[in-house]
């Protein structure tokens, strides 16, 4: 199993360290955090490819992370002495008696540890074209990779090939496998697993029986013998129309895979994403160490995507996998506490997630806990009326939508806030909890005792006699200035009242959109000023 990685100067990353579980790991982040960069540098330093191809081949200046590259031309530029950035990415493995040929220092922690690593950097052989290269330095834009060169070694410094590394890692991306032309590797792979040698001559037989029958068609022979009767005009030898039937062309290059009768290629973009990924799991599982597994989630509906999942979990049940997501589904279901929130320099990742909490999520996986994961802070509210007249209390504050500054304003639906904010300690994610005080505002508040011993969490409950949302905003405006805000004519608080109640969701909605001002009640204003 993978323990470490640690990168420099590859991509987004210019120094990153991440400790991984041994089983699961749960990959989240913005769009171009790295997620997709994380999965390609833990299978280059186990493959020594990018893309297929040795990574000697795919050099290029943009594999160096742009800020060390801003810095090296500045320097440059600057007439001070260069090197230029090198790439290096490391993986550490358990510590085990048959990895003691790949134990040793040769690392940048310098600790005894069993690992390999690629360092790509400049080549010293190049040193005299180099330097009249860098005598121009107003004429660099990027890293000179043309004199780099690649060292693919253990941590006891020898060398390494791809068959010297014991961790063998699957790639999964079912945007990059292509079913197209053909039964491909993957096919082939479940066809040679299914069929003997017996039944594969058979078929390759009845193939080249079947398309020697091609030129017996009365159509194709009308057609041939048209061409025939040219003879002279096009060739001076017999023209004819016939099907391949050499052995470069046989049937494992010819048949399309279908699905229910239809070809592949015209299935939905949803059964083909899952097929895909289900395909390269079935043909490289049994001989992989390290699944990596990029946003299965693509074009899946949620039934599509619950199969999905549980597929994966089946067949990666003893194995090191990584996966990266944007579906709260995939890690609720996967587990909150394989999460592993990445960042520029390493991940946050939660560790003492209770159990509970854990099962509560994996049962009840529909919550959006990736909006609160991702969010630079949240607002935690009861219902939907509550999420309006937030949304609306902080427009009226900033001046903007709280989605505008990374402020998301999550429905808990009433009774998982405690929930979320087990989620948020270990994350140290900045919260507010907004809530009704249901008669007691007391006894409210003890349901939060411990959280608010948080300086990132605040506990702000409704004050006064008014138990819920309703009443609050009434006392806060008055009758007159809610008949005018709602479009009514009620003569009294209480019919009012009985309006809001019985359309909570039409009063909020039509409050969110009204141009007449609004006090908000207090608590609700302490929420949204807090930044």
């Amino acid at each position: 199993m993978l323990k470490k990685i640690i990168i420099r100067n590859y991509k987004q990353f210019q120094d990153f360290t991440l400790d991984l579980n041994a089983g699961m790991n749960v990959i989240v982040g913005d769009n171009d955090v790295g997620k997709s960069n994380l999965l390609e540098a833990i299978n280059l330093a186990l493959t020594g490819r990018l893309r297929g191809n040795p990574i000697a081949a795919e050099l290029s200046p943009f594999l160096v992370n742009l800020d060390a590259t801003h810095q090296y031309i500045q320097a440059l530029r600057s007439r001070r002495p260069a090197e230029p950035p090198e790439i290096l990415i490391e993986v550490y493995f358990d510590d085990t008696d048959d990895l003691a040929t790949l134990k040793g220092t040769n690392n940048s922690l310098k600790e005894p540890a069993p690992g390999v690593k690629i360092r790509i950097a400049f080549n010293r052989d190049f040193i005299d074209e180099y330097a009249a290269y860098a005598a121009k330095p107003g004429e660099i834009a990027w890293v000179p990779t043309e004199y780099y060169q690649v060292e693919w070694t253990n941590f006891a410094g020898a060398a390494v090939t791809a068959r010297g590394v014991p961790a063998t890692a699957s790639l999964i991306d079912a945007t990059a496998i292509r079913l197209q032309n053909g039964a491909d590797a993957y096919l082939q792979s479940i066809i040679g697993a299914s069929l003997d040698a017996h039944e594969r001559v058979e078929l390759s037989r009845s193939y080249r029986s079947l398309r020697e029958t091609f030129s017996g068609i009365p159509a194709v022979k009308d057609i041939n013998a048209k061409l025939a009767g040219d003879r002279g005009e096009i060739s001076d030898r017999e023209l004819t129309l016939s099907i391949d039937i050499s052995q470069r062309t046989g049937w494992e290059r010819s048949l399309v895979p279908h699905l229910d009768e239809l070809p592949f290629p015209h299935v939905g973009k949803g059964e083909q994403s899952s097929l895909k990924i289900l395909l390269a799991l079935n043909e490289k599982i049994a001989d992989t160490h390290v699944v990596l597994i990029e946003e299965p989630e693509n074009h899946l509906s949620f039934s599509s995507l619950n199969q999905l999942v549980h597929k994966i979990g089946q067949k990666c049940a003893d194995k090191q996998v990584l996966v990266t997501t944007h579906s709260a589904y995939i890690l609720n279901k996967l587990g909150l506490d394989e999460l592993i929130l990445l960042t520029p320099a390493g991940g946050k990742r939660i560790t003492d997630l209770a159990r509970d909490t854990v099962d509560y999520f994996k049962k009840l996986s529909g919550y959006d806990t990736l909006r609160l994961v991702l969010a630079k802070r949240a607002i935690l509210v009861e219902g939907p009326s509550d999420e309006l007249i937030v949304t609306r209390a902080y427009r009226d504050e900033h001046g903007r939508e709280p989605i505008a500054d990374g402020v998301d304003i999550i429905n808990v639906r009433g009774l998982s806030a405690a929930r979320f904010l087990d989620l948020a300690v270990p994350l140290a994610k900045p919260v507010a909890v907004v809530n009704d005080n249901d008669g007691d505002a007391t006894k409210m508040r003890q349901k939060y005792d411990g959280y608010d011993d948080y300086e990132f969490i605040s506990i702000h409950v409704a004050a006064g006699a008014e138990k819920t949302l309703e009443p609050q905003v009434l006392a806060a405006n008055g009758l007159a200035r809610m008949n005018e805000v709602l479009g009514k004519s009620y003569t009294t608080d209480d019919e009012m009242l009985d309006h809001m109640t019985a359309n909570k969701t039409g009063w909020a909605l039509a409050a969110f959109e009204s141009d007449q001002s609004i006090t908000m009640p207090e608590y609700i204003r302490d929420a949204v000023r807090r930044r």
